[in-house]
């Protein structure tokens, strides 16, 4: 049987740990880099200081969400129906009481497009209801502290149906305007 020169074993046996450990190192050594850019951001190498730390957000004052009547009715108006430049057909606004439902019906509209223009203030979502000859043009229950814009087309002689209904105490808004 032929013999193998013993220095040729530890060779071939060496040369795979020896790859091995380079490529640890080699791994090892990468880890700990980072690619950095400039951003525009910060002049030069400079960092930009970091944000201060302030308290926690208190919360919102609950009675905020709570209906009001009389002259902080009228201010609250003035706040979610903003004046407009278009053309106003129809504004409607007041208090409902907790499961009450109130419609109102416009006059005859003029074909075009209308924003309707929707908001509410109550701790619960009030629900409207906009249609027009029996056909939905919108069924939204808003969350209240918004006001939510919808434009839809009517037809020469169109007649809006708006219904307004709460499960606790509410006041809505709501503006019908030629855009």
């Amino acid at each position: 049987m032929p013999s193998v020169p013993a220095s040729s074993v530890a060779r071939t046996r060496t040369a795979p740990a020896a790859r091995l450990s380079l490529t640890l190192a080699v791994a090892i050594a990468l880890a700990g880099c980072a690619y950095e850019y400039d951003d525009g951001f910060a002049g030069g190498t400079e960092s930009a200081p970091a944000p201060a730390f302030t308290d926690a957000a208190l919360p919102r004052d609950p009675s905020t969400r709570q209906p009001v009547s009389g002259a902080e009715l009228d201010a609250w108006l003035a706040e979610v129906l903003p004046a407009t430049e278009g053309q106003v057909f129809r504004t409607g606004y007041g208090t409902l009481e907790a499961d009450e439902e109130r419609e109102e019906t416009t006059a005859r509209l003029p074909s075009g497009s209308y924003a309707l223009t929707l908001a509410c203030r109550s701790p619960r979502r009030v629900s409207f209801t906009i249609s027009h000859a029996k056909k939905e043009l919108v069924d939204l229950n808003l969350r209240c502290r918004t006001s939510r814009v919808n434009v839809v087309y009517l037809p020469a002689d169109a007649v809006l149906t708006i219904k307004v209904e709460a499960n606790a105490g509410a006041n809505f808004a709501y503006r019908v305007s030629r855009i």
